[in-house]
């Protein structure tokens, strides 16, 4: 099946695996090119085994769920492993998976969608950066491509320059969104023959070909997410860090301190508000949709078991509209790590 995503650009969703759509998980980053290769003055120090923070307990009664936070980005070295996560998975009866959304076109008519996907990626009529950038945000944009992109010709569009810029900074920083660990989590979930609930809205694309013919024919009005990305590189590459060590240490405090800057909500706004998906209802509400559906498994699965295993990402557990919130909203007890 050709996987589809909705974030952060459709070209992306057209080709990669589906993506926590919900909840600002961070997508996977286009990764560097050759010359972008990770400088060694800028790799951040936490390498090898790495615990990651404690869980968060949820509970009514003498029933728990027990939640472990995701996050990324990550040291490209680091290598995650909890012996805690691992002993409560061991006693758990039922896994509940981060909630993703994706679309499938199938293997065949993915493959006739092919040659309508090319120059999906272009802006409309042979434009470049320079002539649909508002002047500062070009003008910003510069140093960026110096010293990320200098190979950029920059006749893509900006949401598409935003993902790649992100992708090679984070490699130039030594980090990466490909950390693997809902990857082990989910290994040792199928180990111990639990019982797996995911929450997945699948998108409808029955009109694939039209959503990629209005999307590459719209105005360029993504330039609010290449100028996000580069506020974001600007600011936050040493608060990434602070946060991957503070994740790896197990430091919630220290995680709660540091905001979490959103670049993407703009990104994402690009494709729910182009016209291949402003008009369709199921993109509009996947967010809430989402959230409801995951809430509902959590409380199915405080129901039925005394003790229950769910991964999040870490921005959801912290979020105060999040799901973890929901729960407590509800009078379940909510308990972070010490």
């Amino acid at each position: 099946m050709l996987k589809l995503a909705i974030v952060p650009a459709l070209c992306l969703a057209l080709c990669a695996a589906p993506v926590h759509a919900q909840t600002d998980g961070p997508a996977d980053p286009p990764a560097a090119s050759a010359d972008t290769a990770p400088a060694a003055t800028e790799q951040i120090l936490v390498v090898g085994q790495k615990p990651g923070p404690g869980m968060w307990k949820v509970s009514k009664g003498d029933h728990v769920l027990w939640i472990f936070g995701d996050y990324a980005p990550l040291p490209i070295k680091m290598q995650w492993r909890s012996h805690e996560v691992e002993a409560v998975i061991a006693r758990s009866q039922e896994y509940l998976a981060p909630p993703v959304a994706s679309a499938s076109v199938g293997y065949f008519k993915g493959a006739l969608l092919l040659p309508s996907l090319i120059g999906i990626n272009k802006i409309p009529d042979g434009a470049t950066l320079r002539e649909v950038l508002p002047p500062d945000v070009y003008a910003r944009w510069q140093p960026m491509k110096e010293k990320y992109l200098p190979k950029n010709d920059e006749r893509e569009r900006p949401v598409f320059v935003a993902g790649q810029l992100f992708g090679s900074a984070l490699a130039k920083a030594g980090l990466t969104t490909r950390t693997g660990v809902r990857k082990q989590v989910e290994k040792i979930v199928d180990d111990k023959k639990l019982k797996v609930t995911r929450s997945r809205i699948e998108l409808p694309m029955d009109n694939a070909r039209r959503m990629i013919k209005d999307f590459k024919k719209s105005p360029v009005e993504d330039a609010a997410c290449l100028n996000s990305t580069i506020a974001r590189l600007e600011t936050d590459i040493d608060a990434m860090r602070v946060r991957a060590n503070a994740w790896a240490k197990g430091d919630i405090d220290g995680i709660r301190k540091l905001d979490f800057v959103d670049h993407e909500e703009n990104c994402r706004d690009v494709i729910l508000n182009s016209a291949a998906v402003r008009d369709d209802p199921a993109f509009q509400s996947v967010r809430p949709r989402l959230k409801a559906m995951w809430v509902a498994a959590a409380e199915s699965a405080l129901e039925r078991n005394a003790s229950s295993f769910a991964l999040l990402p870490m921005r959801d557990i912290l979020d105060p509209k999040g799901m973890v919130a929901a729960l407590a909203a509800k009078g379940y007890t909510v308990e972070q790590p010490e």
